[in-house]
């Protein structure tokens, strides 16, 4: 695994944006950032596969346990939850796709740092922008990347002739997520439609959500926290909701980092995974980072390291708790700190893409570096 700089392309604005993908640059710089790319041999490449799947495994399997021994506080999952959680992993209803952040160094094991089970983003530049630049830059080059064929092939197990697809409409990189999604949907031969997640309303006779034009919702999309959803005042109306969900309510179980103390106590010294507990335990020796248990975007993060806090991100997440998650060895290339994003699609690891930041959280604003394969 190597970090190597580029000179970028002179036009990559506008050809990043034929691609549909315009929240390339922010005010603090490049979001999209091919100064530089990461590469990787073949064996490296197939480490991170392996992982991705083995940890998918792992957090299904884990799913299960909280569901038998009645977890539920664990994971901050509310009550009112639970029946539609059970209800749909009973009928094990089908799961587009997600996306796990690891930490790797080329050497020693890939660790889970969290799992973005639910709510994905930093689709479209993994799964194109940057299969475009290699075609580009190194057309004799292999990369980690069939995401694109993959979703075309996950939407035919989706079984709905028509998806409406929904997400808040005022943030560019979530609705540009939904549209790259809409056009894979399309792809596999479906139908489908727009609503802005506050456009849905409820068919009491049907029991089934509308669109804002009272179309029926049979299938629904939604780039839309679970959690969230449960605090929406529709909510009362989800356990009886006959539409089919992408993602499941049983997403909910894999993407709540409460999970992670929970891998850690089935699985202790686990390649794969970092120590993780439901409170500060000192086995971690004051090295450690402090994560709510429900977040996004690397919001309310704590880092902490031989007991002084180095990094904190502020937000308004924390009402379900924290956990305490050794720190995870991401390397460090000259001040650049990359988080491996392995995707997974219909339960199959098939596609990689990478964050990094000069912090050591990575957030919203953290840049997206493209890799190759040699």
């Amino acid at each position: 695994m190597q970090r190597v700089t580029l000179t970028p392309r002179p036009d990559w604005r506008a050809k990043a944006e034929a691609l549909g993908f315009t929240y390339h640059t922010h005010e603090r710089g490049p979001y999209w950032d091919e100064s530089a790319c990461y590469v990787f041999s073949a064996r490296e490449i197939d480490t991170l596969e392996a992982a991705a799947n083995t940890l998918h495994q792992l957090c299904l399997d884990a799913a299960q346990v909280v569901i038998d021994r009645g977890w539920w506080s664990r994971l901050g999952i509310p009550e009112k939850a639970v029946p539609t959680l059970l209800a749909s992993w009973n009928r094990d209803d089908p799961s587009l796709y997600g996306r796990f952040d690891l930490a790797f160094d080329g050497a020693s094991p890939p660790k889970l740092l969290e799992y973005n089970a639910d709510t994905p983003t930093a689709l479209i530049e993994a799964a194109v922008v940057q299969w475009y630049w290699l075609q580009e830059r190194f057309p004799d080059a292999d990369q980690f990347n069939s995401i694109h064929e993959k979703l075309i092939e996950a939407w035919r197990n989706v079984g709905a002739e028509r998806v409406h697809f929904s997400a808040v409409s005022d943030l560019p990189e979530d609705a540009q997520t939904v549209t790259y999604l809409m056009d894979t949907c399309q792809q596999a031969g479906f139908q489908t439609r727009w609503t802005a997640i506050d456009q849905l309303g409820w068919d009491r006779t049907n029991a089934r959500f509308v669109d804002h034009e009272d179309t029926e919702v049979n299938a629904l999309f939604k780039l839309y926290p679970w959690e969230w959803l449960w605090q929406e005042a529709f909510a009362e109306f989800l356990p009886t909701a006959k539409n089919l969900f992408i993602e499941p309510p049983w997403k909910l179980l894999l993407s709540n980092k409460g999970l992670l103390p929970i891998l850690w106590e089935l699985h202790p010294g686990h390649p794969n995974l970092l120590p993780a507990f439901h409170s500060l335990d000192a086995s971690l020796g004051g090295n450690y980072v402090r994560k709510p248990v429900l977040s996004r975007e690397g919001a309310n993060v704590t880092v902490v390291e031989h007991g002084a806090t180095m990094e904190e991100n502020g937000g308004d997440y924390g009402a379900e708790g924290f956990i305490y998650q050794a720190l995870a060895p991401i390397p460090n290339y000259s001040g650049n700190r990359p988080v491996c994003g392995v995707w997974m699609v219909n339960h199959e690891a098939c596609g990689l893409g990478l964050r990094e930041d000069t912090r050591r959280i990575t957030g919203n604003l953290s840049r997206f570096v493209p890799h190759r394969m040699e």
